[in-house]
């Protein structure tokens, strides 16, 4: 498989809906191919590291409400370092190295403000090699990871 091409990428947009549809429900809502093509597909588009399909914990309903960006600033040399320590946290849920003023980008779920606080200045912060932290709490989140698609599957009039 070289690339996915309209029926994988259609495929795959009925998966992302709802990543237990059957592969008959998704034959069906297509209307132009069979239920073993389906399934064909999908095993094709997983075996070649294209799609994973998984649970996503839903974070609001286990009572992680409170979601938040934190810049850290590193010491010359440590980024890569700092960056790999934040990711072995469970509370934190996307780990970058970042370019700019910032050294290393992280988003994180708590229960609570001052969890968020004391989880930055008591775990965050006394990771040797930070040097400063910006937290942002984001009050309001309209897309994430577990929906994005890249711009080039639609076809003009989807978007």
């Amino acid at each position: 498989m070289d690339k996915p091409d309209f029926t994988d990428w259609d495929i795959i947009k009925l998966l992302n809906e709802d990543g237990r549809m059957s592969s008959t429900e998704i034959a069906r809502r297509l209307g132009n191919v069979s239920a073993r093509t389906v399934t064909n597909r999908i095993n094709a588009l997983t075996e070649h590291g294209i799609i994973n399909v998984r649970a996503i914990v839903n974070p609001l309903a286990v009572g992680y409400t409170v979601m938040a960006d934190v810049f850290i600033e590193v010491e010359p040399g440590n980024v890569r370092e700092v960056a790999k320590k934040t990711a072995e946290f469970p509370q934190v849920t996307y780990v970058a190295c970042a370019t700019g003023a910032t050294d290393v980008s992280i988003s994180l779920r708590v229960r609570s403000i001052e969890e968020l606080f004391n989880f930055v200045s008591e775990k965050i912060g006394k990771i040797p090699g930070v040097t400063r932290t910006q937290s942002y709490l984001l009050p309001l989140k309209l897309k994430d990871f577990d929906t994005w698609l890249p711009p080039d599957v639609f076809e003009p009039g989807d978007e």
